[in-house]
């Protein structure tokens, strides 16, 4: 039985709904691109021009929310289906869109270059615990308007992993689909077996912006998975209620689905997210509070009552280097979000608000990960009699070493983490250096850099994937690419 977590009342969902549908109609939803608007007013809805303001009825959103898939898989760049989104499978890949790094040496944050998202790749196609790559951090050498289809470059370089990304304009989103088409052979291949999916954000409160429902508009018509991360500030951007703050997600994240279903019902969407509360006393947006984890989960617990595919953003922290702090609120928010049975759970190696970003972390991240997934097994009668046959021949003596099924099952029964996870004896400790979680973080990060090896990829689809980028590169006055090693 997989363990789980649920917040809400069958009561409370409903509640939550019917005030999401009221909101949408009143004070309705501002969509800023055109073409939206008038997918919207065609199925039925008000549209005043004037302030792009579309009531939305509740049986026009329903009728969409019927049309969406209640799971849909994603695939590795070989064509293996290897990320369930759908019912309660759980998967984890890093946070995304980081403009900094910690240096694990001086420990300050510095703005992100290419070779720090390479380095964040590799670590991460190197723990098997991370499902999906991301692209995780801005490189800040690169033009903005070529930056996000950059991100994804590196990563199809150097991974074979799924890929949770996004694009923050429309041209840019249909360059990104290009380039994921040259591997999977063709857009109606990548349709057939999507190898990313792209998360779409509306603006709090209430608004689809031009590139989000364009986004939106422009994914479903070439069948790619959308994921919209609704983003309420509880008590600055939504109502400072968690309850409040959940209608606000509900509100949004159904107008998103209503505009993308009219564009192309059936095509695969996912009910995701990046709550926080806001804390009044610093005016920030803590990822790692408690109360944010709480949203999350009651919001998923929203749109899995719709039989809809969810995500969330957990696992990361405000702290600003690789402490106590971080690793309490990031394997705390982790396993809350497990226990949920959220299908994707984003923000892992994440530090400052999701500014920072740091592979020591993520490799320390990844064994909270490894226990929070242990969990979700539960216990299991692995032997014919819970523990009476065990007992034979013992003689009152702690002598289960020596039995077979020890040997056989521990490794089953237990999940190991890596020497990141001290466990040895004060002494032992002392032997090795008396080092704390991140010094063995970085040797661990160290081991698998060293071990990294590039995933092998056709040499014509790389030669194309490079030429793409490399045009498109010259064309924004970049006239060479910045060095991968």
């Amino acid at each position: 039985m997989q363990p789980k977590i649920e917040l809400l009342t069958q009561d409370l969902i409903d509640r939550v709904l019917d005030e999401a549908f009221q909101l949408m109609m009143n004070p309705g939803i501002k969509v800023q691109y055109a073409e939206a608007r008038e997918l919207l007013a065609s199925a039925g809805c008000e549209v005043d021009e004037s302030n792009d303001v579309v009531r939305i009825p509740e049986s026009v959103a329903r009728k969409a929310l019927e049309t969406v898939p209640s799971e849909f898989i994603l695939y590795d760049r070989d064509g293996n289906p290897k990320i369930n989104y759908g019912g309660d499978h759980v998967h984890f890949d890093p946070g995304s869109s980081g403009v900094s790094v910690l240096d694990p040496e001086t420990l300050e944050h510095k703005a992100a270059y290419t070779p720090d998202l390479v380095r964040i790749i590799k670590v991460a196609e190197m723990l098997p615990q991370y499902d999906a790559q991301s692209t995780a951090v801005v490189c800040n050498e690169v033009p903005k308007e070529i930056g996000d289809f950059y991100r994804l470059y590196l990563v199809l370089l150097h991974s074979k992993k799924p890929i949770v990304t996004g694009a923050f304009s429309n041209d840019t989103l249909e360059t990104m689909i290009d380039m994921l088409g040259i591997f999977a052979g063709s857009r109606e291949e990548l349709a057939k077996k999507p190898q990313a999916i792209f998360d779409v954000c509306p603006s709090p409160p209430l608004i689809w912006s031009k590139f989000g429902a364009g986004n939106l508009i422009e994914l479903a018509r070439a069948g790619v998975p959308a994921e919209m991360v609704s983003m309420p500030l509880a008590g600055a951007a939504a109502p400072v209620t968690l309850l409040g703050s959940v209608v606000q997600h509900a509100a949004e994240s159904i107008s998103g689905i209503t505009i993308h279903q009219l564009a192309k019902a059936g095509s695969p969407i996912v009910w995701g997210g990046a709550p926080a509360i806001f804390d009044m006393r610093k005016g920030s947006t803590p990822m790692g509070a408690i109360e944010t984890a709480m949203i999350d989960v009651s919001y998923a617990q929203v749109g899995k009552s719709l039989n809809i595919p969810t995500h969330c953003y957990l696992g990361a922290t405000e702290s600003k280097v690789v402490d106590a702090q971080a690793g309490l609120e990031s394997g705390m928010s982790a396993l809350v979000g497990a226990l949920a049975g959220i299908n994707m759970i984003s923000g892992a190696g994440m530090l400052d608000f999701l500014a920072c970003h740091s592979p020591e972390k993520l490799t320390i991240d990844a064994e909270a990960i490894g226990m929070a997934k242990r969990m979700l097994e539960g216990v299991s009668a692995r032997t014919e009699t819970l523990a009476t046959a065990m007992f034979e021949g013992i003689n009152f003596k702690g002598d289960f070493l020596k039995q077979r099924v020890t040997r056989e099952l521990f490794s089953e029964e237990q999940y190991l983490p890596s020497e990141v996870i001290d466990r040895d004896s004060i002494r032992g400790w002392q032997q090795a250096g008396r080092m704390d979680t991140f010094a063995r973080a970085k040797i661990r990060t160290k081991k698998l850099l060293d071990e990294y090896q590039r995933p092998e990829m056709d040499a014509d689809k790389e030669k194309e994937l490079i030429r793409m980028v490399e045009t498109l590169a010259k064309k924004a006055g970049m006239n060479r690419l910045p060095e991968l090693e």
